[in-house]
């Protein structure tokens, strides 16, 4: 499966700006991929101001979503303000090729931020099938949380879109890594770069890494789309010879 991430800076609270600078950012990929990833609330930053922004699931950014996989006849990911019933949720959206929409609502909050005062919290881990794949979407700070995305489910790619500011960068390169090689899955860390209107500077560190914990796309700090491809076959070669997850503990997670 080929992959493209495409890091970006992001224009504060302004919708119509942020889809503008993506289409043509997707537009400009020649060649043909799989699954386009983006960061998190792409269309807004990290926003606590939800009644400014937040849109509905038959909204403009859908649609326009959905318009776009279709032309590409791609897959693309990435989280947005959806307002539901009296409620908000900062939703990832997996739109297929076909239109079709799965979606996930980040369930770990981030209370630094009072993400929580203004956003409801998802209840549901998603697993995507997609091209033979199964995909595990998360958010941001929910790479804190290994309970959660633990790998129960044999999933083949853990994807996290993120807001991550540069002051604690460390922490999302080890835990990208640390998730990898604990649940032998490839994994995606699709974060933003630039500033925002709280003065927090964001350096990007997107980065792919295998199941072993070895990058296939390096640790990135400039605007670009970068693109790669995933193999299946190696990852399930390397399971077959190191059977790590058949010895995990089983559990259930509680609200």
């Amino acid at each position: 499966m080929k992959v493209a991430l495409i890091q970006s800076p992001l224009v504060w609270e302004n919708p119509t700006a942020n889809r503008n600078y993506f289409e043509k950012k997707i537009n400009a990929i020649t060649e043909q991929v799989d699954l386009i990833v983006l960061p998190e609330m792409f269309t807004t930053g990290f926003t606590m101001n939800p009644y400014k922004v937040a849109e509905k699931m038959h909204g403009e950014t859908v649609i326009w979503l959905q318009n776009l996989a279709k032309t590409k006849v791609a897959a693309i990911t990435g989280s947005v303000i959806i307002t539901e019933n009296n409620n908000f949720y900062n939703r990832l959206l997996f739109v297929f090729p076909s239109g079709e929409i799965q979606f996930y609502d980040k369930r770990h909050l981030f209370t630094l931020a009072g993400e929580e005062k203004v956003y409801s919290p998802g209840k549901k881990k998603l697993i995507i099938d997609y091209l033979g794949w199964k995909i595990c979407p998360l958010i941001c700070y929910d790479l804190r949380f290994p309970v959660f995305s633990r790998n129960v489910e044999n999933y083949d790619l853990l994807v996290y879109v993120a807001n991550w500011p540069k002051t604690r960068i460390n922490a999302w390169d080890a835990l990208l890594k640390a998730r990898a090689i604990e649940n032998m899955s490839y994994t995606i860390g699709m974060n933003r770069i630039g500033s925002d209107t709280n003065n927090l500077e964001y350096n990007g560190h997107s980065q792919i890494i295998d199941f072993s914990g070895n990058h296939l796309i390096d640790i990135q700090e400039n605007e670009d789309a970068y693109i790669t491809t995933l193999h299946k076959k190696n990852l399930l070669v390397f399971r077959n010879k190191f059977g790590f997850l058949h010895d995990k503990d089983f559990f259930t997670v509680s609200d």
